[in-house]
């Protein structure tokens, strides 16, 4: 049976978001990865047109693409990415969920553009080439439309209604210095989704940026253990 697992990036953000676990995961399995580009999300980067529908739709797409090659599939989302994978698994039979800092409460996303600015400062370029973010959010934080914001906000309403309905097992990983979204996020949908299987992983110097936290060397390895735990592969 192939396994495949759809990593789904946050507001404006990118495949660099979710990298450093996705790498982690390759290394260790022949699991097939699919890391989709939301609409808007492309370098340059324009938000002006599109909406919370476009990006659904696009996450769609990608996992009706994989369940082609693939027997099961996981969600890994950050961000904004962990919500629209709650709108996945609503759909969708999905065998696990792994929620990074997902955008469950409202944020600020001018706030979360900084953040990642101060994240290019201080944590990408210790193990990526100093301008390979930097300017990709200097022309973010100067030109990400107020439209845009609107539309992120509108995929965190429409899917907050229906999170009893989600059975899916599911994985929450938070950290506590996340100025994004607040760390009270994780207990909460830990007591607001339906799954019976649910289980926290706290980071404690986490920021909204969850993978390049200085403690994912100790959290990686747990997250990885509940997605292949119980996947009977042959």
């Amino acid at each position: 049976m192939k396994t495949g697992v759809l990593f789904l990036h946050g507001f404006t953000g990118g495949m660099f978001e979710v990298r450093p676990f996705i790498q982690y995961v390759e290394e260790r399995t022949d699991w097939i990865t699919s890391v989709p580009i939301l609409p808007g999300h492309d370098f340059p980067i324009d938000l002006s047109k599109v909406t919370a529908e476009n990006w659904m739709m696009e996450a769609e797409l990608a996992l009706n693409r994989l369940r082609k090659e693939c027997d099961r599939i996981l969600i890994v989302g950050f961000s904004m990415g962990g919500i629209i994978a709650l709108y996945l698994a609503l759909r969708y039979k999905i065998e696990k969920l792994v929620l990074l800092s997902a955008a469950a409460k409202y944020i600020s996303p001018r706030i979360l553009l900084a953040d990642a600015a101060v994240l290019v400062a201080e944590s990408v370029t210790k193990s990526f080439p100093p301008n390979t973010f930097y300017h990709l959010y200097d022309y973010k934080l100067r030109n990400t439309p107020l439209h845009a914001a609107k539309e992120f906000l509108r995929v965190v309403k429409m899917v907050k209604p229906y999170y009893g309905k989600i059975t899916t097992p599911v994985c929450i990983v938070q950290g506590k210095k996340d100025g994004i979204v607040p760390f009270s996020t994780a207990g909460h949908l830990l007591r607001s989704l339906g799954s019976q299987q649910k289980q926290l992983i706290v980071s404690e110097n986490g920021k909204h940026h969850i993978c390049y936290s200085d403690d994912h060397q100790v959290w990686f390895p747990k997250v990885y253990e509940f997605m292949k735990k119980d996947l009977n592969e042959f």
